[in-house]
């Protein structure tokens, strides 16, 4: 029996969706995914094992791995209690009486600007010592930890999921941060609507008040490092490295930026009782690294199967929109796995392949599309690291946190559709 492109892409597309639900690495489900799709295209054995090859020696493969262990590092440094101080001050300093309130987003982002497995977890504390005196209900607290700790994770070039959509779309970093940020500023205001606002009486005052805080100056300088060497110096590792690919040019920046903001820190912690690099092998690492490795491998084995301008080509006679495909594919995916590399890494090499054979698709439209439906899938997934630490440190009701994001995470799939329209019109 001949299946179809399609059916073949879909088949094995739930396959890693359903290993991921039984426990086993998401990174294992992807490259034994990718095989899969490589034999299943007709590739005889030789053929697999050199495409393989070929995705394991990609230098991008490597860059970002040495790129995402370095960040995980930086994270700790940024999560640490006196580099937390002094974001809580200067969110005091700049809210006025608002401060408490203004608190209450910017200690959860700013953790956020430096990701980490269960990043959440760093920030709940502070959250929690913030509104510790409040009377509002532990739902609600975990529900402000979560939601907030992520409004950087569309286009915050740090961000794995940021890093990977960059590599598959292959799309410059100024292009995806201009066309992502506005979802931040719709998160913002979702959940000041949903979760501020309907308390703003009981936000007007309260909260620690910090003194002898470290300069936020010496917090943020190497984050603003990273991020300036990744803007702007692509385009010079393009100039002396011209026989890498567009991806490789993104990360050589970002890795030399990691560099010199580890050095800085370094700098800054001397003579402190300092644990830099003491968990740069720990379990949670690891598996974060492995499955960006496992993103990347069933990338490129999805590219080498040749199989998905065949489906482009079914897909095109059928009467299934595209948008629907790009919307839905990218959302279960985030639902699944839980992680936003899970819905980028299994849905995205899908995606760009579809906009590659359809002329009519744009992919910074389908970029907002699939981006804004995978991030709703994850944030609304039971299974997210983030959200089930957020419930268990706050001693929530599972359920009734959703009574809070459900409302946040629509907003959030509603833009990401208006945005792919208006996309679709001007573009």
């Amino acid at each position: 029996m001949e299946f179809s492109a399609v059916t073949k892409i879909l088949v094995v597309f739930f396959g890693v969706l359903t290993v991921s639900r039984m426990r086993l690495p998401l990174g294992l489900g992807l490259i034994g995914g990718g095989l899969l799709l490589d034999l299943w295209a007709g590739r005889n054995l030789p053929a697999l094992q050199a495409d393989f090859w070929q995705a394991i020696i990609r230098p991008e493969l490597w860059l970002l791995t040495l790129n995402i262990t370095l960040i995980m590092e930086i994270g700790s440094f940024m999560a640490s209690g006196k580099n937390s101080q002094a974001i809580i001050g200067a969110a005091q300093r700049l809210g006025g009486r608002h401060g408490f309130s203004l608190s209450l987003v910017l200690i959860p982002a700013a953790i956020g600007m430096v990701p980490m497995p269960g990043g959440a977890l760093f920030s709940a504390p502070l959250v929690g010592r913030t509104v510790e005196n409040s009377p509002h209900s532990p739902e609600w607290k975990a529900a402000i930890n979560y939601w907030f700790r992520h409004i950087l994770e569309y286009w915050w070039p740090l961000y794995p999921v940021a890093i990977v959509t960059l590599s598959i779309f292959t799309l410059d970093t100024w292009k995806f941060m201009l066309v992502q940020v506005p979802f931040t500023f719709v998160s913002i205001l979702a959940g000041y609507v949903f979760l501020i606002r309907p308390h703003g009486s009981n936000l007007l005052a309260g909260g620690p008040t910090v003194k002898n805080a470290p300069s936020l100056t010496r917090v943020i300088t190497p984050i603003m490092v990273i991020v300036a060497t990744t803007l702007f110096l692509p385009g010079m590792f393009s100039h002396f490295f011209p026989g890498l690919n567009p991806a490789a040019w993104k990360l050589l920046p970002m890795l030399a930026g990691l560099l010199v903001a580890l050095v800085l820190i370094g700098y800054n912690l001397r003579g402190e009782d300092s644990r830099l690099f003491a968990d740069i092998v720990s379990k949670k690492t690891l598996n974060v690294i492995f499955t960006l490795a496992g993103v990347m491998i069933f990338e490129s084995l999805l590219n080498a199967s040749a199989l998905i301008p065949l489906a482009g080509q079914e897909l095109s006679r059928s009467q299934v929109p595209m948008g629907f495909i790009i919307a839905f594919l990218p959302f279960l995916a985030g639902l699944v796995t839980g992680i936003a590399v899970g819905f980028a890494g299994a849905a995205f090499p899908i995606v760009v392949g579809f906009v590659n054979v359809t002329p009519a698709l744009h992919p910074i439209a389908a970029l907002v599309l699939a981006f804004s439906m995978g991030y709703v899938g994850m944030m609304l997934s039971p299974v997210h690291l983030c959200f089930l630490l957020t419930v268990e440190y706050f001693s929530a009701s599972f359920i009734k946190v959703y009574r809070y994001i459900i409302p946040c995470a629509l907003s959030i799939a509603s833009f990401g559709v208006l945005f792919y329209e208006v996309l679709r019109i001007f573009e």
